[in-house]
């Protein structure tokens, strides 16, 4: 019988989890559960003030019309937006 698509993502999506839980463990973090993909660690700003960093593990599976999830096209699409950005600071800067 062949495994459904969402169990395998729900499976690859607990091992990443769980690894990254360990290791933030390891380094000494309170590490909260807080969903069935996220965990939350507390933390302090340099002003003192409690806050909480919030990490979402998810497998995306793409697009609505069938178009499967690329992460490096998605990587390579937030560099370009990095670097536009950059560059109109730059020229504002330069006004």
């Amino acid at each position: 019988m062949k495994t459904s698509k969402n169990t395998l993502n729900e499976k690859i999506r607990n091992t990443y989890l769980s690894r990254l839980i360990k290791t933030l463990s390891n380094e000494g973090e309170e590490v909260l559960r807080t969903n069935s993909n996220e965990i939350a660690l507390p933390c302090v700003d340099e002003e003192g003030n409690e806050k909480f960093v919030v990490f979402v593990v998810k497998v995306p599976t793409g697009s609505r019309d069938g178009e499967e999830y690329d992460g490096y096209a998605v990587a390579e699409s937030y560099a370009l937006k990095v670097k536009e950005k950059a560059e109109k600071a730059k020229k504002k800067e330069e006004k």
